[in-house]
């Protein structure tokens, strides 16, 4: 029997990957536009480097032991097509301050003698589990800052202005609550140290924790850090603090930029387990968290200074600080925002209850007094029963107002809170200002 007329199963989007339909896509030109005018009142300008890389870029500048490189990149080889080219092994962009590091070194931008301040938009490549806001190709907004040390830049001065452009650029989008994580792992010779203490510490418990831990402590001690398995955090937390074990430079680079910081009034928190994910991070590290959308993996952007990355790759002397907004990740916190602002809006202040068919118009008035005033008001109705009553309350609003014959004599109103619990008696002149 012929199969020519049986449909053909549908094609659909890769596990991992989405599209953008136009209904979304505007958000996401909103806040690319608002980052672009951010970063250029910084002096910023952009650069757009290839989707795919040299793999030996990523395993050198990432770090051959970090969760990207062994796990997570997109690589393949790339097959000769002739008998005088060579087979290449190459890997989609997982991160891109590796490959804005090498367009650096490649077109010697360094021999301007002029500090670099490049930003970048695009797509990235993990072969991740994907999760909420976590794709395999996702979009990052970045920035690197970046030069000779004669442009100043290793200052201080550069990480504190970055991270104030980030505080001025998340108010400008509109993020509530973010919170700027910050530490220092220090310099090369610092991170020795620690790494040596570390792994005297991880030795006698290594085999109680998770088998990536394990393995990280034997290769890469900083990395068990930065692990977010729950079984493995009450040994985390009690590792030496690499805040101990900074040098004299590092302390009092890591100082300038805290002293910048307050002058501009960013506020931040010390966190001393805040050690990021690659290789090449040095001195000041950092992570912007919010509180709506992202669950309990909260961190929405994050980066540090690279000191020693130019070198790494081949290049001159160049140190930098960057960092790398998770868009998809910060599109998200919008949308929740914005829904939880709609509910809020939809949500009545209060609901009024009259117990009894003769407090009707005593509720309307009220339901009148309180409008005027600005309050989103819902009233009852005298015949509804008081669990009824109850019931249509919670669903659309915070507080339930109880008018009955006592209330109506004694010009007050009985409220209770939902959200609280509490119930109380409160003159009617001082309602509104109760429920606002």
């Amino acid at each position: 029997m012929s199969n020519t007329n049986k449909p053909r199963p549908t094609i659909k989007a890769v596990r991992g990957t989405r599209d953008l339909l136009p209904d979304q896509t505007p958000l996401w030109n909103k806040v690319e536009a608002t980052a672009r005018a951010v970063f250029a009142r910084y002096g910023f300008g952009e650069i757009r480097t290839p989707i795919f890389e040299s793999t030996e870029l990523f395993a050198r500048g990432v770090g051959e032991e970090t969760d990207i490189v062994s796990k997570e990149m997109f690589t393949w080889e790339d097959r000769a097509r002739a008998a005088s080219e060579k087979a290449q092994s190459l890997t989609l962009r997982p991160e891109s301050t590796a490959g804005v590091v090498r367009a650096y070194i490649e077109h010697k931008l360094g021999e301007t003698g002029q500090l670099q301040k490049l930003y970048y938009i695009g797509p990235q490549f993990r072969r991740e589990r994907p999760q909420r806001g976590r794709y395999r190709q996702f979009w990052q907004i970045g920035a690197e800052v970046l030069g000779p040390q004669t442009s100043g830049s290793d200052s201080p001065l550069r990480d504190a202005e970055v991270l104030e452009m980030l505080a001025s650029l998340l108010d400008e989008l509109g993020i509530r609550d973010w919170k700027l994580e910050l530490n220092s792992v220090g310099n090369t010779e610092d991170r020795a140290r620690y790494n040596l203490a570390l792994k005297e510490a991880l030795a006698p418990v290594k085999h109680l924790m998770c088998p990536d831990n394990q393995r990280r402590a034997e290769t890469n001690p900083l990395r068990v850090l930065d692990s977010k398995d729950e079984a493995d955090q009450e040994i985390i937390n009690a590792l030496p603090k690499i805040a101990d074990y900074l040098g004299p430079d590092s302390s009092s680079h890591f100082s300038q930029v805290l002293a910048a910081l307050d002058a501009c009034g960013v506020p931040y928190h010390l966190n001393p387990r805040l050690v990021r994910g690659l290789d090449y991070y040095t001195r000041t590290t950092f992570e912007f968290t919010v509180t709506t959308g992202l669950g309990t993996q909260n961190a929405m952007l994050g980066g540090g200074r690279y000191d020693g990355l130019s070198e790494m790759l081949g290049g001159p002397k160049a140190p930098g600080i960057g960092f790398a907004i998770g868009e998809d990740r910060l599109i998200l916190t919008l949308q929740a925002q914005n829904e939880a602002d709609i509910k809020a809006a939809q949500e009545a202040g209060a609901y009024i209850a009259p117990l009894g068919i003769a407090q009707n118009p005593a509720a309307l008035k009220l339901a009148r007094d309180l409008r005027a005033q600005g309050l989103t008001i819902e009233v009852g109705d005298g015949s509804f029963k008081i669990g009824k009553s109850f019931g249509f309350a919670d669903a659309i609003a915070r507080n339930i107002i109880l008018l009955g014959e006592d209330e109506v004599a004694s010009n007050t109103a009985t409220v209770k809170t939902f959200a609280t619990g509490e119930q109380v008696k409160v003159p009617r002149q001082d309602l509104a200002k109760a429920l606002a």
